[in-house]
Order: C-alpha cells, then structure tokens, then sequence
C-alpha cells in the first residue's frame, strides 16, 4: 500500500492556525497593537476602514525590526519572546507563540514598513497568502507600521461569514478597549473610515477609564487595592448605585493580560449581595499581579483562559478586598458646610457651671392596670328632632330582599391576584396562573413591533433632556440603530465625545429610567447581534417592552387583570414570551380534586 501521510505545505498549515488565532478583523489589531506594546511603543494607531474588511493599519513608535527580522517574523513559529519551554512559566510579554504574523499574513496581504534606531534605512516587506511578493529598503520613521488589506480574499467561506460593518467595529473596539485600560502610560488613537473614534493620552488607571467610558463614569469608581503573598489586587469596583441589568463593564486582567473568569466574577458579585438587587451587575476593572510560574495563560490561542494555581485563596482575597472598598464608601460621613442661620452645638467643657437637671415627679401609687371610674360625659340631647325629618317624602317601608350568595350575575369574571405576581383566574379545564409581568411583555412586545413597522409610533417631547453616554464600542452600535429608535419614538441628539441627549420619547413610557432604558437597548442588540431589520426590530420591542411592563409586586383590579388576559389572548403566541420564558400555566381540575380528595 502506498504512503498517505505528507507534510502539509506551509500556505496550508498557515491557514489552518489562523482559523483559530484569525477569526475577524478585531483579532488582527488585538495581535499587532500587543506586538506594538511588547516593542515598547509609546504611541500606537490604529486605522481601519469598512470595519477592517478592506484595510487595517497600526502604527507604533516601538523599538523596529531589522531586514532579517522583518523576514523571520512571518514564519510560523519564530518568535522573539520565549528561547525555552521553562520560559512558558515566566511570561513577560503579551505574545509568545509566533502564529500571529505569519496566521495574518495567510489570509490577507499586508505589507511592512519598519525601521531600528541604528540603522538609516528600514524595510518594505510584502506578503500575499504566506507568499513573499516583495522586499526593498525604504525611507521610514522608527518603529512598524503594519497594513493589512483584504482580509480573507483567499478564504471567501470565511469572508462571507464576517458580520455587519456595525457589528465587526463594535469588536474591534471591544477588544481595542481591553488593551488600552492595561496602559495607561501609552498614547492610543483609533480612526474608522478618517473619523477619529478614540484619542487618549497618557495618564493615570483612572484618567485612562473615564476617556474611554465618559466622565460621569469616574465618580461612581471605588479603589480596590490589596497586597499579599500571593498576588497583589488593585483596581476599581463600581458604586452600588451604579449596577446595570445589561452592558456592566467588567474587565479582569492579570499581569497585564485580559482574561474571563466566572469564579472571580462570583466573588465580586457576593460583595455586593444584599446592596444591588438580584439580577443587576456591576461594573468594575480589576488587576491582578500574580507570580507568572503561579498562572498558565497557554491553554486557548484567544489567551483569554487563565488557570490560577491558587484560585481558591485568590478568590477570597478578592472578595475581601471588594468588601474593604465597599465598607470605606460606606463609612465616609456626610459634610454638611451650609450651617448659616444653623444653632451653634455647645463643645463639653467640665471646667464650666452645669446646669442644674430639674427631679423627675411621678405618682408611686399609679398603676395602669387598675381600673378606674371615670365620671361618664353628660350626653346632649337635641330637643324637637323628629321636625327635621317632617319634610322628607314618606317611602314605603318593604322588607328587606335576601340576597342568597352566587345569585347574582356577574358583569365579567373575578380574577384572584397571588402576591402581587400572578392573575388566578378559572377555565373550563381547571385554573389558569398567569404571570402577569410576562404577560404584558408579550403583550407590549407584539404592540412595539407592529407600531416598529408601521412607523406609527407617536412621541412625545421632554422639557428636561437627559444625557447618555456611552463606551466607544457602544456609540457605535448606536449609530446603527439610530433610525430603528427614531422610528420607535426616541429623539437623540448627538453631543460628541460619544454622548446623546434624549430629547424625546415614545408616548406612553412616563416614570421610566430613560438613560437606563436606551442604554439596555444598545446592549441587548450587542448581546443578539445585528442581523436583518427585523431581528434588530424584535430585538429592541423586547427591550422596550420589558421596561415598560408592569412590574412584579404591582397590585392589579379586577378590570385591569381582566384586560390583561384579554389582550393576552389576541396575541400570536399567548403560552411564552418572545425569549422563549413560560407566561401561563393551568391546574387540571382533577388534579384540585384529588388534592382536596
């Protein structure tokens, strides 16, 4: 039999990695910003345009390569971070593989401008599909300028799966942003077809949160920071008014790395149990430095996954550390500096005359459980009553009708309402419980989308705007579901710096948490993904729906649980809400029989 087993070409095996290490533009910039960082840059670019299907390019100040370098960098497996395995356990730098390069350059083509400090000319380097196409000295700044044009041309199945514009942008700065929070020191920009998204200068942890999340995020912050044996913890939670439902930014990082951690997310979350209602997260950025023998960041090549050889101890550490940052925001009085026209507290002094504390008097043969005679009130008797009655006509007296109990015929059914939850009501079958707050999403839901559309929904203006402001990553969902809002209602007015005022709403959401309510809306599209028009439609009638609902705990009349279950059933779908969660459920009349048997 003939040999079957051959070594697959480099072009081949290159694609295959980047199947992993590449999975859309967001993954080319997280790769060549963190080998900017790790060159020692101190200022980075990044420019894309359509959402890097067309074009990618970072610019770095970094330290450069030199022409052998530049050559050996796009081959796989030729990395300048590690000489050993034992260095796998001593990890510095942000990259160690050496898959990243040579991943990008097999699905795209990219060229390389790059520059070392001791020489007087750089390198032009381009690459097509792992192929080297060109190499030529150049005139350069010092550093590596990466461009990375058509991504996947040569992988359409890939290209053809990349998301909208919207969306891919969103996830370039979701992953921009995580880089970007773990220095500070360094100088960041982000361009999007010319526009300028993000400029943030150099500056502190702080500084550096709120030029990505807006100013008014830097007062809800909270320092967290502890040291010990095994780590040392240090960041921000944020305040207990500041939990979200949707879209907490919650970022772990250790030894500069981005991670996902739900065990650590639980300890920060049991914090604050009892301060924030169940369901609602809050935000927090919290960083880790642990010994790099302690942590094994080589297990997926997104090195989003870390295992901590002290996870159980760390985990306590963190949980104590949040519940110190807590109780110090707690304990802190208030000061109250507008104490003109105030009385004046008198200071304890022992020196001075006191004032003499009058004896207290009381009756020894008092007891409140004797009883006593009081003297009975006279009571006042009104002469000549009966005259005032003289003019009133005279009804005839018939005795009175006995009304024997179930005889009555009743306009429309009784509803029982069960701790201000659920609507009981009775069917042929047996009883129906219905939820009532998932009832009125449904309800809601089907009335939005229609009105959605049909672009029938009215507005209504407010006398006091209110501001929302948004991550960069978020803005720009937002954009892209502008006149889906418009059409629902909502009137936003672009501020700059990635703020809205919302100037109106839809007619019919009075009381509401308007910030909160547009905010939730950006981030369950997030959460579902932007596909057709329609699925952005539901997407944002459910939202709606479920801030204006009525809430659990809201006591109901008769009337109102009454049209309730008859809007309910005009419904298309009366058994479930439109994420699937049961609204009504029926006990079978044998089954009260047999309980009650």
């Amino acid at each position: 039999m003939s040999d079957v087993i051959q070594l697959l070409p480099d072009s081949v095996a290159n694609q295959i990695a980047a199947g992993e290490v590449i999975q859309r533009p967001a993954s080319v910039i997280k790769e060549l910003v963190e080998n900017a960082v790790d060159a020692g840059a101190h200022t980075i670019r990044v420019l894309v345009v359509d959402a890097g299907r067309t074009s990618i390019q970072v610019i770095d100040d970094g330290k450069g390569m030199s022409e052998t370098d530049a050559r050996l960098a796009f081959e796989r497996h030729a990395t300048s971070k590690i000489r050993k395995a034992d260095d796998l356990f001593a990890l510095t730098t942000m990259g160690f593989r050496g898959e990243a390069l040579p991943s990008i350059a097999a699905v795209a083509q990219v060229e390389l401008r790059t520059r070392t400090e001791d020489n007087e000319l750089g390198t032009c380097l381009r690459l097509s599909g792992s192929k080297v196409e060109e190499q030529e000295p150049v005139s350069c700044p010092v550093g590596s300028n990466f461009k990375v044009e058509n991504l996947f041309f040569n992988v359409p199945a890939r290209r053809k799966f990349l998301k909208t514009n919207a969306t891919e942008l969103n996830n370039i700065l979701t992953a921009f942003e995580r880089i970007v929070l773990v220095y500070p020191e360094i100088n960041f920009s982000i361009h999007s077809n010319g526009q300028e998204l993000l400029n943030l200068k150099s500056g502190t942890l702080r500084q550096r949160i709120a030029d990505v999340f807006g100013k008014r995020f830097n007062q809800d912050l909270l320092e967290v920071k502890v040291e010990t044996a095994i780590c040392k913890i240090t960041g921000f939670v944020g305040k207990p008014e500041s939990a979200k439902k949707k879209g907490a930014h919650d970022y772990f990082f250790v030894n500069g790395r981005f991670m996902k951690h739900a065990y650590f997310h639980k300890a920060v979350m049991q914090a604050f149990e009892r301060l924030v209602p169940v369901g609602m997260q809050i935000p927090y950025f919290i960083y880790f430095e642990v010994a790099p023998a302690d942590i094994d960041v080589n297990i997926h090549p997104t090195k989003t996954e870390i295992k901590f050889e002290n996870e159980q101890a760390i985990w306590q550490i963190l949980l104590a550390a949040v519940k110190d940052a807590i109780g110090k925001f707690c304990e802190v009085p208030q000061i109250d500096f507008d104490t003109e026209g105030q009385p004046d507290i008198p200071v304890f002094n022992p020196v001075s005359p006191q004032v003499e504390i009058p004896a207290p008097s009381y009756n020894p043969s008092y007891n409140p459980f004797k009883q006593h005679q009081h003297a009975e009130r006279p009571k006042k008797v009104y002469e000549g009553w009966e005259q005032l009655y003289d003019q009133l006509p005279q009804q005839s007296q018939q005795p009175p009708v006995e009304i024997e109990a179930f005889d009555v015929e009743e306009k429309s059914p009784m509803h029982y309402q069960y701790k201000g939850r659920y609507i009981m009501t009775a069917v042929k079958s047996g009883l129906m419980i219905i939820d009532q707050y998932r009832a009125d999403v449904r309800i809601r839901y089907e009335r939005y989308l229609s009105q959605l559309e049909s672009q029938t929904v009215n507005s209504q203006r407010m006398l006091f705007p209110e501001v929302v402001q948004f991550s960069p990553s978020d803005a720009v969902m937002l954009e892209r579901i502008l006149p889906e809002l418009t059409a629902m209602g909502f009137d936003l007015s672009d501020l700059g710096q990635f703020s809205y005022g919302i100037q109106a709403i839809p007619a019919g959401l009075e009381g509401l948490n308007y910030v909160r309510l547009v905010q939730d809306m950006v981030s369950d599209t997030i959460e579902k993904g932007t596909g057709s028009l329609h699925d952005i439609h539901s997407s944002l009638a459910l939202s709606l729906a479920r801030h204006a609902a009525i809430p659990q705990g809201q006591i109901l009349n008769n009337e109102e649980m009454e049209n309730i279950i008859n809007e309910l059933f005009a419904c298309s779908n009366v058994n479930y809400t439109p994420d699937g969660k049961a609204i009504l459920c029926i006990l079978p009349q044998r089954d009260i029989e047999q309980l009650l048997g």
